[in-house]
């Protein structure tokens, strides 16, 4: 049943987003694209190693891609971003590799200017993952899975657009939903909805900045910062989703990464080291180095 509904889902939706592209397929002079393929890696092994450690191999793939609509007053942009990377432990048998990346997320913007850099601005976001998760050691009973959770923004704003690389753009109409497609999860109340319930929407204001520029000749600079307040609910308590990350161009073909994710949602409970139960702020960050390939046209 779960995968069927995953199926459904992702036919939908990227039946949605063909339909987006063919509406401006007459005139692809119009159109701008960019994307980054990348795939890293780490191996280490220990033999009488007086120090300790733990014989591992780990990878990570990851795919980024953009598209930009601009046609007299009309602004089209679309972001799609994909990554998973697991590592494995020699030394623990009849044990498969433990995720340590995972991220799928859509985003798309239209707007029609205003004014010089100014726009009326319908913004989407889409952010969910591919596989099941778990809290490792135990390696039986997910804690996430495909759409637990899934998350969809949708708002109507004002946004200041500078260039491709910057813009700042604020909706005091926006509703964020929570989807947990997981009857597990769902009857448990994972990821704030109601338990029982699979769906959750709230109603608030949102905020979002993107900013991308290169810091030297081969390293480049993106982030992303996206608020959001519900209005009915606490208002006080912003969630926050931020993200930077760094490209190193050794070559055409060799590059290094260093991404750093923050997440604070008021909504999710987590469960610290000490067994205490509450919303927490969440960081990962993850370094690679290892093969990338890079599009534009």
């Amino acid at each position: 049943m779960f995968g069927l509904q995953r199926n459904t889902f992702l036919t939908l939706l990227f039946g949605l987003l063909l339909q987006h592209f063919a509406w401006a397929q007459d005139s692809t002079s119009y159109w701008k694209f960019k994307s980054l393929y990348s795939l890293s890696g780490t191996q280490t092994s220990f033999v009488n190693w007086n120090a300790g450690g733990r014989n591992n191999i780990s990878i990570i793939g990851s795919a980024n891609a953009s598209a930009y609509y601009t046609r007299e007053n009309i602004k089209w942009t679309n972001d799609v971003s994909f990554a998973l990377g697991g590592i494995k432990y020699f030394d623990n048998k009849g044990i498969g590799a433990q995720k340590t990346d995972d991220r799928l997320e859509l985003s798309s913007t239209f707007g029609m200017q205003l004014s010089k850099g100014f726009f009326l601005t319908f913004a989407s976001t889409f952010r969910t993952q591919s596989i099941n998760g778990y809290a490792y050691p135990n390696d039986s009973i997910p804690v996430s899975r495909f759409m637990a959770p899934g998350y969809l923004n949708l708002a109507l704003g004002a946004d200041f657009r500078k260039s491709d690389n910057f813009n700042f753009f604020f909706s005091s109409i926006a509703i964020k939903s929570t989807f947990v497609l997981d009857d597990s999860l769902s009857a448990k109340g994972s990821f704030g909805v109601e338990p029982g319930m699979r769906y959750r929407q709230e109603y608030g204001a949102y905020l979002k900045m993107k900013f991308n520029r290169p810091l030297a000749k081969n390293i480049e600079m993106k982030s992303k910062l996206e608020l959001f307040s519900n209005y009915l609910n606490n208002p006080q308590n912003i969630d926050v989703n931020a993200e930077l990350l760094l490209l190193f161009r050794v070559n055409s073909l060799v590059s290094a990464s260093a991404q750093w994710n923050l997440i604070y949602d008021d909504d999710i409970k987590i469960t610290d080291a000490n067994g205490n139960i509450g919303p927490r702020t969440q960081f990962k960050s993850v370094i690679g180095i290892g093969l990338s390939y890079k599009i534009e046209r």
